[in-house]
């Protein structure tokens, strides 16, 4: 513990402290030997870098917890797969820098229910580069990182129900050779769809160019 305590640039006691709040996890024992390693002055590191950025303590216990019910990687990822996704590795910093302050517990707890992000060790895996990106960015914007969650879980139950239909038309009518090039044909489809719902939808509420809805003060030609 002392040794620990030293390289993290902690107390003694602030480590016995931040271990009784359950903010790092319990040391390896061998016999009467407690054994702390790189994940636990991770972890340390991390707490005193949330501290510096204004985080409460109260506040990385409950992150800490989601860290802790994060589920495993290869669960969550599932490896072994067919996937076009790239998985990201992150510290908690990296975390919360790409997202501006949004990381709060809650919306963490979203994220790892949704499968968007795993917990390995003391680094985060996003399950997506590309969901990673376009998320940072509209957030960046000014949509809540709460909102771009709920979103991402409604179109997740949209997502699966297409590929249904998509793999029941297979089962329905089995095509010759390789039933993998189903996948860039079924995307082109639903791309094409959406790009075309969305262009009836913006002039149904008037959005274009403002991001708002059109109001009567505006120019015309404005929606």
């Amino acid at each position: 513990m002392e040794e620990l305590a030293e390289k993290a640039g902690i107390t003694v006691r602030t480590l016995r402290f931040y271990r009784e709040r359950g903010l790092i996890p319990p040391p390896r024992r061998a016999g009467r030997v407690a054994w702390y390693g790189d994940r636990h002055l991770a972890r340390l590191r991390t707490i005193t870098a949330l501290l510096e950025r204004g985080h409460t303590l109260n506040g990385i216990a409950d992150l800490a917890k989601a860290f802790e019910s994060g589920r495993d990687v290869a669960e969550v990822l599932g490896l072994g797969e067919p996937t076009e996704e790239t998985p990201v590795r992150l510290t908690p910093e990296e975390l919360a820098d790409h997202f501006q302050g949004e990381v709060t517990p809650e919306n963490l707890a979203s994220a790892l229910e949704l499968g968007y992000l795993a917990v390995d060790g003391g680094a985060l895996v996003h399950i997506s580069r590309r969901l990673l990106d376009v998320s940072a960015a509209l957030v960046r914007e000014g949509v809540p990182l709460s909102a771009v969650l709920e979103s991402g879980r409604r179109v997740r139950e949209h997502a699966d129900a297409l590929a249904e239909l998509f793999v029941g038309m297979l089962r329905d009518h089995p095509v010759p050779g390789d039933a993998g090039k189903l996948r860039p044909l079924a995307k082109s489809v639903v791309e094409a769809e959406l790009s075309m719902a969305l262009d009836r939808k913006l002039r149904q509420e008037g959005i274009a160019r403002t991001g708002r809805p059109a109001s009567a003060e505006d120019p015309p030609g404005t929606a």
